[in-house]
């Protein structure tokens, strides 16, 4: 089989009752019934780092409480093959890369190695994002096909490169339904039946659990960040698509209205994203040896209860991401109450009440000016925290987002 990635909770439905309310408990539980003592398999690239490796454990435990048996699994790659996936992560949102017949035959390679020792017994299988995505393919080939399949994708697939996305679409098409976050990004493809399932947090996970004031600062403080100064930061990988040179640059706005200002730029560093490195670097060479800017990754010791702590902290939130598939660093600062300012972009849209919940910009100037703006009132603020956290808890908490799941699941059978 695949490698298997333990999931050691089971997450009692009943303890989700405070954050989410009586009716979505029991309408989950409704909804499950029918499903109890499936298998479902989800199929990845990685168990740590970015927005699947955050949803999963969540999902699958909430799952097996309802009397799923869900599991998680990943896909083997090799150098090679992330350095390609990254191209065609890159590739379907929107970017040119080059691409080639070699880089076909890499992806295919390792995929079909992994589709040999696929573990076929289930009842739905849910693959995620582009990186495992011709895995069915290479399953049917070899006649071991079993189940409804499934392909999630987490990213903004609403201008992909088309040479890439050709390439990609007959393996798309051969799955029974996709899942993509909006509308707006669902392509054509030969075969499957599209769903729209926004994603979700867990608001009881160590990222998004309650923790005192008190302990917060003092873990922001361990990490040589002031508590008691004015504090923007912005929680995502390092990648082009979230700018965060950008950022410095929106920082660096402000700065001389409010000198006292600080910038965090957090972010985990997954063994399927090498581009990451190379800006981190560049990141570092923009930040100029600023000491008022701070660069934090899990190679600093940075985990989900550091991040937990410097969102509650924080004055201001930015995820200002240039293409975004959902981003759900925006929802956790939302839960926390703190006023987000996110690039105009993808699933960002799809939080963000302009005005009401925080602020969309498409510049660097654009964001700097909302920054000022939000430094400068705090009743702004407030009320703007305020009304995020009622956005997340309507819309984008983990029950609804398995809710979802569930009833696709359902029809498939």
């Amino acid at each position: 089989m695949l490698v298997s990635v333990p999931v050691h909770d089971i997450r009692a439905l009943d303890t989700y009752r405070e954050p989410a309310g009586d009716e979505a408990i029991e309408k989950l539980r409704e909804v499950a019934e029918p499903l109890r003592g499936c298998r479902v398999i989800n199929v990845s690239s990685t168990a740590f780092g970015g927005g699947v490796a955050e949803l999963l454990p969540t999902q699958i435990a909430i799952m097996r409480d309802l009397g799923i048996e869900a599991e998680w699994q990943l896909i083997e790659g090799s150098e090679d093959f992330f350095s390609v996936t990254k191209l065609v992560h890159n590739a379907l949102q929107g970017a040119g890369v080059p691409w080639t017949q070699a880089m076909e035959e890499t992806y295919l390679s390792r995929i079909e190695a992994n589709a040999l020792r696929f573990d076929d017994h289930a009842d739905i299988v849910l693959v995620h994002d582009p990186q495992p995505v011709a895995l069915l393919t290479l399953v049917e080939a070899a006649g071991r096909r079993s189940g409804a399949w499934v392909w999630r994708c987490h990213i903004d697939l609403s201008s992909p490169m088309e040479t890439v996305w050709g390439f990609f679409a007959p393996h798309v098409g051969r799955y029974d339904a996709a899942v993509f976050t909006l509308e707006e990004y669902v392509r054509e493809a030969s075969g499957p039946h599209a769903a729209i399932i926004p994603p979700s947090i867990d608001p009881l996970s160590l990222k998004n659990a309650p923790l005192t004031d008190e302990h917060a600062r003092e873990i922001v403080a361990d990490h040589g960040v002031d508590p008691d100064r004015p504090l923007i930061i912005q929680v995502s990988r390092f990648d082009p698509w979230k700018d965060p040179l950008g950022v410095i640059d929106a920082y660096r706005g402000v700065s001389e209205e409010h000198p006292d200002a600080q910038l965090a730029l957090i972010g985990s560093m997954a063994h399927d994203d090498p581009e990451g490195w190379h800006y981190l670097e560049q990141t570092e060479a923009h930040r100029g040896g600023d000491p008022d800017i701070h660069i934090l990754t899990n190679l600093q010791g940075i985990g989900a209860l550091d991040v937990n702590a410097f969102q509650r902290v924080s004055t201001v939130i930015l995820q200002k991401s240039i293409r975004e598939g959902f981003g759900l660093t925006a929802s956790e600062g939302m839960w926390k109450e703190r006023p987000l300012i996110a690039g105009n972009a993808g699933g960002l849209r799809l939080q963000v009440e302009e005005g009401e919940t925080g602020f969309l910009v498409d510049t660097v100037e654009a964001c700097a000016e909302r920054l000022g703006d939000l430094l400068r009132d705090e009743d702004l603020r407030r009320r703007m925290g305020a009304a995020g956290r009622a956005r997340v808890r309507d819309r984008f908490l983990s029950l609804r987002e398995v809710e979802d799941h569930l009833r696709l699941f359902s029809s498939l059978r």
